[in-house]
């Protein structure tokens, strides 16, 4: 299975500091950049950033990690990922999520109260459908569409990845993903949520390639920010925060030994704490592409 490391920035990269990471990652042969969502941030959106990415570089590929889907109309998010399809083929590597880890961001994407798993799934089905074919008419209980003409249909199917670790995210992807990117998890966790997510695919009839399974990782420089541990801690209350965030290198490459056995091959990393970007960039470099096959 084909191991891959790609860099996650968040809302510490500026919007003018965006086009020398590109040129960085793309002359140093790193396979992929993932935008967040961010809205109350100077963060680049995700879209915005992918088609500037894209259209700098001829290789890098790029990704959500992870965009909100539901408070989206999955036909017009569907026109987006087409035509960066199109213009980047096999470049596109969008993931979505069911809310914002954000609370001061979740009334941003609309949906009916305590119906927001439920608009995820439909959601999924219309973007799915209208990705694959043309002149798509569809009825359900959130969405209508007639004759639903997404073009250009891209030429290779685009895989839709989801995240999520909880039972209702897990049989989620089962049932929808072309695969998954965790965060936040031990790695038995990740192994534990891995068979979950292939049994709820066999039972869907479904198989999502083995080695569609990854995860998002922060690494720091020496140490990590008491701000960071302790958001963390707040998310994961029942783990040990270095279990879960690693304080340096070494630590990191403990952390993807487990993951890697656990069955995951994707990784998509970001600083934690103040490392200079360069830097950052250049000891990424120098540690993770050997580990590439």
């Amino acid at each position: 299975m084909k191991v891959r490391f790609g860099v996650g920035i968040g809302a510490e990269t500026a919007p003018d500091e965006l086009g020398g990471m590109v040129d960085h990652l793309e002359d140093s042969g790193v396979d992929s950049l993932w935008f967040s969502e961010l809205v109350y941030t100077p963060a680049v959106d995700p879209f915005i950033g992918m088609a500037y990415a894209l259209a700098r570089t001829r290789r890098l590929k790029v990704g959500t990690s992870v965009a909100i889907l539901p408070g989206r109309h999955p036909v017009l998010v569907a026109k987006q990922l087409a035509s960066l399809a199109a213009l980047a083929p096999k470049r596109v590597l969008p993931v979505f999520g069911l809310h914002s880890a954000l609370p001061a961001e979740r009334d941003i994407f609309v949906v009916p109260d305590r119906r927001r798993a439920a608009v995820f799934d439909e959601s999924l089905h219309l973007l799915r459908s209208v990705l694959n074919g043309r002149d798509v008419s569809f009825e359900g209980e959130y969405f209508t569409v007639r004759c639903a003409q997404v073009q250009p249909v891209p030429v290779k199917p685009i895989d839709v990845w989801l995240g999520g670790s909880a039972p209702a995210a897990l049989t989620r992807i089962g049932r929808f993903g072309d695969g998954w990117l965790g965060s936040f998890l031990t790695p038995a966790e990740a192994a534990t949520a891995r068979r979950r997510i292939e049994a709820e695919a066999e039972a869907a009839g479904r198989t999502i390639e083995p080695d569609h399974y990854g995860i998002s990782l922060a690494v720091g420089d020496g140490a990590l920010p008491a701000d960071l541990l302790a958001a963390v801690r707040r998310r994961r209350p029942d783990v040990d925060p270095t279990e879960l965030v690693a304080a340096d290198w070494p630590d990191l490459h403990r952390q993807i030994d487990g993951y890697l056995a656990a069955g995951l091959t994707k990784f998509v990393i970001r600083a934690a704490g103040p490392t200079g970007r360069a830097a950052f960039l250049d000891r990424f470099t120098a540690e993770l592409l050997p580990r590439q096959n």
